[in-house]
């Protein structure tokens, strides 16, 4: 395959883009917030119960837009996923999480 015919990058596939290889890495250690814990626990949970797989948050991480992936910090990158993943396999509607966010 010549390089003119490779396929598109997705948004979220960073590596060896000269761009970003550029960029110093920020190595110092980051205090988990409340907000990180609470996502990995309910990740925790939707895994043990077998609602939720790694794979699944994967494909629901690297499906979100552009500009959605560029703002979300990491840990909302995984809440995002899980909520997609929910809706589509019917564990939770849209009326039932409005709700719950209304709320």
């Amino acid at each position: 395959m010549l390089p003119e015919e490779a396929p598109a990058r997705a948004h979220h596939d960073m590596g060896g883009v000269s761009r970003f290889a550029c960029e110093k890495l920020d190595k110092t250690h980051h205090e988990l917030t409340d907000f990180d814990r609470q996502v990995d626990a309910l990740r925790q949970v939707l895994g043990a119960t077998g609602l939720f797989t790694v794979d699944e948050m994967r494909r629901g991480i690297e499906g979100l837009g552009a500009e959605t992936y560029d703002r979300s910090s990491y840990y909302q990158r995984w809440l995002y996923s899980m909520v997609t993943v929910m809706l589509e396999k019917g564990v939770i509607t849209e009326d039932e999480l409005s709700a719950r966010l209304a709320a």
